[in-house]
């Protein structure tokens, strides 16, 4: 009779140790979910911080944006000197 208890308890704790392993088995799952999404989000910013980074490389649009946001204007030929530097030896 005391086999029967005694390996009665031990079932009972094996099976408390088996739901404890899977609640925290689920828990990570949900962590490395979490994590997996917040990757592809920032993969997502980054596609659309490099496609904008080569939109405003574009020549024409820098040009646009100092002329309209600065209001720079492109020098004269009076307004250009070029200065030469001597050869050294």
């Amino acid at each position: 009779m005391k086999w029967i208890g005694f390996l009665s308890v031990i079932s009972l704790v094996s099976a408390l140790c088996v739901v404890v392993v899977r609640h925290q088995n689920r828990l990570e799952f949900l962590q490395v979910r979490s994590a997996e999404e917040q990757r592809d989000q920032l993969n997502d910013e980054w596609g659309r911080l490099q496609l904008e980074k080569a939109t405003w490389a574009r020549h024409n649009v820098v040009e646009q944006a100092a002329r309209q946001e600065l209001g720079m204007v492109t020098p004269g030929p009076t307004d250009i000197v070029v200065v030469q530097l001597e050869a050294r030896p």
